[in-house]
């Protein structure tokens, strides 16, 4: 919604959105894990799914507008037109237009992150402790003990662990292609 607000309101307002949004790409999630866990802690979130939800989904907003923003400006201005002069509103455009026509880019933005969230390690280090709130790479890590490794055991939970973001990048490949190719054209 973010992305479609900046392309269709192309004034100077929506572009500082923009700008606020793409200068946080520039933060690395490790120069502010203390920040979030001091907030995660005072919010009472800790060793919860949601102390690990929230953050990234915060970490992944400025890729995913990014990627969204210059997909829907290749949309040409002409079909937006024709879309308010047939009287839909704003929201129909967007939910009857826009969304169909990038669906390569929300599912390219989809598997991005949910590769990133899936391969995280650091939020689940700090904001959990519960080893029911542990996720698969951080499970992985602790698999080994102190003096021994269980390399077959490790090398068999890793291959587990691939399958589902796996298929979901065969299913969405072509997508994917299209979405990361297709946005970057100007």
């Amino acid at each position: 919604m973010v992305a479609y607000m900046i392309v269709r309101r192309n004034d100077k307002w929506s572009r500082r959105v923009y700008k606020f949004i793409i200068t946080g790409l520039a933060i690395p999630m490790q120069a502010v894990i203390i920040p979030v866990y001091y907030l995660i802690i005072r919010i009472g979130l800790y060793d919860t799914l949601w102390a690990l939800i929230l953050p990234s989904a915060a970490f992944a907003i400025p890729i995913s507008v990014m990627i969204l923003t210059n997909f829907l400006r290749d949309i040409p201005q002409s079909l937006f037109e024709a879309m308010s002069v047939d009287g839909a509103s704003e929201f129909m455009t967007m939910t009857k237009l826009a969304v169909p026509m990038v669906r390569p880019a929300i599912i390219t933005v989809a598997i991005y992150d949910g590769l990133n969230v899936w391969n995280g390690f650091l939020f689940p280090l700090i904001l959990t402790q519960s080893a029911d709130n542990r996720v698969i790479p951080l499970s992985l890590w602790l698999f080994q003990g102190q003096f021994t490794v269980d390399t077959p055991g490790i090398l068999a939970a890793v291959v587990i662990s691939v399958l589902p973001i796996l298929t979901a990048y065969i299913f969405g490949r072509k997508q994917m292609v299209a979405g990361l190719t297709a946005g970057f054209s100007k």
